[in-house]
């Protein structure tokens, strides 16, 4: 909300040496955020020029620029000797003959953005034609402010050379707040203004304290005819009519509503609009004009129909939701979407003279949806959705009609309609010792009261002592419980006023298991020379194809997402691997040619069982046969952990040669976060895409439970994803390595007495897996077995053809004793002699 500091003065007692940033901090001491300062950034000749010539040339990329020539006056003389000032303008929203805004060399505009002569589309422009945006006074860049248009009749006295600082107030400083959706009533000067008595203590005075006719008989007819309340709430329950006759609608605006509009950010249009614009700056209260002429029957207030439809005032045709609350006219043909937006039909143009202004309250929950609904965000549906004050209605109407008549010529119809039906507003118990309870400061009795009334709020004593009654006022809809009145005593006291105290934890609470296991894999992962990456969940179906997965792999059926951030990639991703891999081609493409990365996220994996979540009512909470059906239509989201590596795994030096990721740093990664979690698990060749079908192992529990996979990826999709060749990666599901690793109820005992070591070579056919062999020595050798490690792989002339040799390192310890070499020996020959069994092993004799 942009709040001109000139404007703000005409409704609170501000000191006249308090500047915007001044303001500004009083505002925030209230809880409105500052966003930013306007004005007074612009220094140097601003001037008003004169277009003497203007010449269209054409430009290669297709666009077209103005060649023109600007009297600027005496300012003129002075940088050219009397000449018009040449300049380059790509605006062509103006004529010869036309005032214009014109910076000359010297100037700085807004954003420390200095002025000089330069050579632009052939030709030195010398100065610029200056748009609302470039001057910080608006947001319409499209064309330049011509201010014959802006101005009307107060332009004829200006002459060339003219300062247009302080003819378009840019000396005058602009506040702009962030109004939060529960102070829908701060969209607006009145509401500013008051927020900023609250901090000061400046008296405030309320614009909308005007007299006001009583409603009659005589205005124009009005229904309120909505047949689907929404929670029980009517989508209106008050709406104000005024007519104003004979109106000229080409009057321009007076010159000081253009100036507010203008600083407060939007452009002045004609009479009417500028008028209805107005009085919602300054009050908050949405106003639309409709143009009696083309009504032919009552201002009916319905919900759409099936199929109906309506062209707005953005030249959109529009078809309607039945929830959409509409004004009508007699109940047949559609006005405008209430609250929203108003249709072509029922404009207020050039040639309308009567005028009949709307003032209505709609309910803010049927405007939202309606906004989001057409995706038609307006001025008035921003304040709609955030509560209006009901009682604001026939002031707002009466000030316009007001500003129509002294400025438009018009004389105001003497029927005021007023349909009311209001809903009386139940007073609140509160008790006044609840804001020392929930916020840890003294907040007497006394100073409690005193916050509430100073907000506006009605407050009685039913009791001495005891609980307060208390009324919120209509403009604070927000105010419905004792917190919520504890905020306002803890606002207005001052925020800065409570002390940071850091809570203490209670004891016996820490992190759960899995938070443990989280921590613990990103430590591992860091320690082993990875690094954590975030990627977004989103991908697309092609990705699918780039990994080489099979037409019927479960991992193919993605969640799609009916309103995604972007088209291109509408599903959740089924696995990390998917959009890691993204990042990673993305750091290699930057020049990193070493690079190993890791990432935990969730992925979603739908059931293709599972039927689609219920859509329950919004009037009322779901019942629990629902919320379990919402519940069971969820699919499961695991949380997996990816990575991959790239490059040299090993780095070379002056003491030798690196050496290159391969399959088996995939796998070892997997077997370290074990080993941390104290997790025994299995690796066995496997055949699995993305992967390379011989270099690709599964990595399972002991009771075979699948904890994922590792391995060089297929040359296929390194090739695809854009990733460099024998790029290794794996993939697995965290939550399975977090129930195996749930504490047990007792600790093992340690053996403390020495270990033995003993070495053996098998020989093997070559297709026999490594894995396959550990397995049955490790079944072999029986309980005393402590550990289990392949330390050489051969194949060559000292073994047959089609054979390898696989060399294992055993290390056994008994419990309660020290083994002995004759035990060592019948221990590991169990081992072999079961591998044997198991797999055809034999000795290696040489």
């Amino acid at each position: 909300m942009r709040v001109p500091v000139t404007w703000l003065r005409s409704m609170v007692d501000v000191p006249e040496n308090a500047t915007g940033a001044d303001i500004a901090a009083s505002l925030v001491r209230v809880g409105l955020e500052e966003e930013g300062l306007h004005g007074g950034g612009v220094t140097g000749p601003l001037v008003v020029g004169r277009v003497l010539e203007m010449t269209p040339e054409p430009q290669k990329n297709g666009k077209t620029i103005n060649w023109c020539r600007v009297d600027v006056g005496e300012n003129g003389q002075r940088l050219t000797d009397g000449t018009p000032q040449g300049i380059v303008c790509g605006a062509h929203n103006f004529a010869v003959g036309d005032l214009v805004v014109v910076v000359l060399p010297g100037a700085v505009l807004p954003g420390n953005f200095e002025i000089s002569a330069r050579k632009t589309y052939g030709h030195v422009s010398a100065g610029m034609i200056c748009s609302a945006m470039e001057l910080g006074i608006g947001t319409d860049h499209d064309g330049i402010i011509v201010l014959t248009e802006l101005l009307g009749d107060d332009a004829k006295d200006l002459k060339p050379g003219e300062d247009a600082i302080a003819l378009l107030g840019l000396a005058d400083e602009v506040v702009e707040v962030t109004v939060t959706p529960d102070r829908g009533y701060c969209f607006s000067i009145r509401g500013v203004a008051r927020e900023y008595s609250h901090s000061t203590g400046a008296t405030f005075r309320d614009p909308a304290q005007l007299p006001v006719p009583a409603p009659n008989d005589r205005g124009y007819a009005v229904r309120l005819a909505d047949e689907a309340p929404l929670g029980g709430r009517a989508g209106c329950d008050r709406y104000v009519a005024r007519v104003v006759r004979g109106l000229d609608m080409e009057r321009p605006s007076p010159r000081w509503m253009a100036k507010r509009l203008t600083e407060a950010g939007m452009r002045p249009i004609s009479l009417a609009v500028d008028v209805t614009n107005y009085v919602m700056l300054a009050l908050g209260q949405p106003l639309h004009a409709f143009d009696v002429s083309t009504l032919s029957g009552e201002i009916v207030v319905r919900r759409a129909r099936e199929a109906e439809r309506l062209t707005t005032l953005d030249d959109v045709d529009r078809e309607l939701d039945v929830e959409d609350l509409l004004i009508t006219d007699g109940g047949e043909v559609p006005l405008a979407i209430a609250g929203v937006m108003g249709g072509e039909t029922s404009e207020v143009t050039a040639r309308t003279t009567d005028v009949l202004i709307e003032a209505a309250h709609f309910d803010p929950t049927s405007i939202a949806r309606s906004s989001r609904r057409h995706r038609l965000t307006t001025e008035a549906s921003k304040r709609y959705e955030r509560g209006v004050d009901p009682a604001l209605a026939d002031a707002a109407a009466q000030l316009a009609v007001e500003l129509l008549v002294e400025h438009g010529g018009g004389v105001a119809d003497d029927g005021v309609t007023d349909v009311d039906r209001r809903s009386a507003r139940q007073p609140v118990s509160f008790d006044p010792t609840l804001p020392s309870t929930l916020v840890g400061l003294a907040y007497p009795r006394k100073e409690v009261i005193e916050v509430l009334r100073e907000i506006g709020c009605q407050v009685d004593e039913p009791q001495p002592g005891g609980p307060l009654t208390v009324q919120p006022p209509s403009w604070r809809p927000d105010l419905v419980n004792g917190p919520d009145f504890v905020e306002e005593v803890a606002r207005l006291r001052g925020y800065d006023q409570i002390p940071s105290v850091l809570p203490q934890a209670p004891g016996g609470r820490g992190l759960t298991h899995g938070q443990r296991v989280r921590r613990i894999a990103a430590n591992t992962l860091a320690s082993i020379g990875l690094v954590e990456v975030l990627s977004y969940p989103f991908t697309s179906a092609g990705v699918h194809d780039q990994l080489g997965l099979e037409a019927d792999d479960p991992r193919r059926r993605a969640v799609r997402l009916a309103n995604p951030l972007s088209e291109e990639a509408p599903f959740l991703r089924t696995s990390v691997l998917s959009t890691m891999l993204e990042t990673l081609r993305r750091n290699v493409s930057r020049g990193h040619k070493d690079v190993a990365i890791c990432e935990v996220g969730l992925v979603t994996l739908p059931e293709e069982s599972a039927g689609p979540a219920p859509v329950p009512a919004v009037t009322a909470r779901p019942d629990d046969d629902t919320l379990a059906a919402i519940e069971a239509a969820v699919p499961p989201q695991p949380r997996h952990l990816a990575y991959a590596m790239t490059g040299e795994r090993e780095r070379g030096g002056w003491w030798g040669q690196g050496r290159l990721a391969d399959w088996s740093d995939a796998v070892e990664v997997v077997r370290s976060l074990a080993d941390a979690l104290a997790v025994e698990v299995v690796v066995s060749a496997a055949d699995r895409a993305p992967w390379h079908p011989g270099r690709c192992a599964r990595i399972t529990l002991s009771d075979g439970t699948v904890v994922g996979h590792a391995g060089e990826l297929h040359p296929k999709v390194v090739q695809a994803m854009g990733l460099p060749g024998r790029t290794v990666a794996g993939e697995i599901d965290l939550d399975v390595l977090t129930r195996a690793s749930e504490p047990a109820v007792a600790a093992g005992s340690i053996w403390t007495h020495p270990v033995a070591h003993s070495d053996v070579a098998l020989v093997v056919a070559a297709d026999v897996t490594a894995g396959d062999v550990e397995a049955a020595l490790r079944s072999g050798a029986g309980e005393l077995l402590e550990s289990l490690s392949l330390f050489d792989v051969y194949v060559g002339d000292q073994v047959d053809e089609g054979h390898k040799s696989l060399a294992y390192h055993l290390v056994f310890r008994a419990p309660d004793r020290t083994l002995k070499t004759q035990e060592v020996n019948q221990l590991r020959d169990r081992a072999v002699a079961a591998a044997a069994a198991a797999t055809g092993a034999v000795l290696r004799s040489t």
